[in-house]
């Protein structure tokens, strides 16, 4: 019998309970909605609109949680309900989490000098569901935050809350590797992305081009930074780059990376494109103590196994 097919569920109907109970109460945002925070944000996402900078800028509205966040201290308005349910599960031995994800509604805009105020409830726990992380519940928090005291927006937040599924045997010393084991860690694909990987396959890089206003981007994402368009076309990159920044990663030996160069130390580089934009890739063909910022590199793909290859880009000391 399926896990749960037929089995009362009695956690599950002690969870439920917390349904509609308190998260957060009269939180305050510790910060007022505040210029600082909104350069810094533009800059980490690459966001150039001119709507977030000089008079009469908002902030980006996907900045909604973070002016509710409460930093390392933490906030002390939390309902104990939450506290409450995550002790029940950890208990029960649901002790792992992971953040799954959110999902945004926006009614009116965030101006610098706001005071953000909110409340937050649990909105739902589902039945127990078994993923390949493990066995356990999604919980769902909505929070309705508000600017000087006007509805602002609405923040649901889902995370599951399992039990690590068993880890399959490793192979005893000596033995070779079996399965998918000691293959690379797959990339997450997903209806944003799905058309790079699909060039990728091709032996094409290809990035997006927005058909508002023509201004190139990657990584991949569903609107433009520049005009917020949200329709776009494909433009396949020349292959062409140089070494904008870079960092040597060295790790403890990982069957996935056991190939002489792939092993480590090896270089991570942030590749400007002859297109104007930057990826993140494997440098190859160089020892990683030659490569350096302004290094000419070129587009290769890498077959890492039967069923992923990845875009490299192969640098020259010359």
């Amino acid at each position: 019998m399926r896990e749960g097919q037929g089995v009362r569920d009695e956690l599950y109907e002690r969870l439920r309970a917390y349904e509609g109970q308190a998260a957060a109460v009269a939180g305050s945002g510790k910060d007022l909605v505040n210029e600082v925070m909104i350069r810094h944000w533009c800059e980490a996402m690459g966001d150039a609109n001119p709507a977030y900078t000089g008079p009469g800028a908002v902030a980006p509205p996907t900045m909604l949680q973070a002016w509710t966040m409460g930093g390392l201290s933490g906030h002390t308005d939390r309902g104990e309900a939450y506290d409450e349910l995550f002790a029940m599960l950890d208990g029960a031995g649901y002790g792992s989490v992971v953040a799954t994800d959110c999902e945004q509604e926006y009614l009116r805009p965030l101006r610098p000098g706001d005071r953000i105020t909110f409340d937050a409830v649990i909105e739902e726990v589902s039945e127990r569901k078994t993923t390949k992380l493990g066995t356990g519940y999604f919980i769902t928090t909505r929070m309705d935050v508000r600017a000087q005291d006007e509805p602002a927006g609405t923040h649901r937040f889902r995370i599951l809350k399992y039990r690590p599924a068993a880890a399959k045997k490793s192979p005893t010393a000596g033995e070779p590797e079996r399965g998918r084991g000691s293959l690379r860690p797959r990339p997450v694909i997903n209806r944003d992305n799905a058309g790079f990987w699909k060039g990728v396959a091709a032996h094409q890089l290809l990035i997006q081009r927005c058909a508002g206003c023509g201004t190139l981007r990657f990584p991949w994402l569903p609107g433009c930074n520049a005009c917020g368009s949200a329709e776009w076309e494909t433009a396949e990159a020349s292959g062409e780059g140089t070494v904008f920044s870079y960092v040597v990663m060295h790790h403890p030996p990982f069957p996935a990376f056991s190939a002489s160069e792939e092993a480590g130390p090896y270089a991570v580089a942030l590749i400007e494109l002859a297109e104007g934009v930057r990826m993140v890739s494997n440098v190859i063909g160089v020892p990683y103590d030659k490569v350096r910022v302004g290094m000419p590199v070129r587009l290769e793909f890498l077959r890492t196994d039967p069923e992923l290859e990845l875009p490299v880009f192969r640098g020259s000391e010359g």
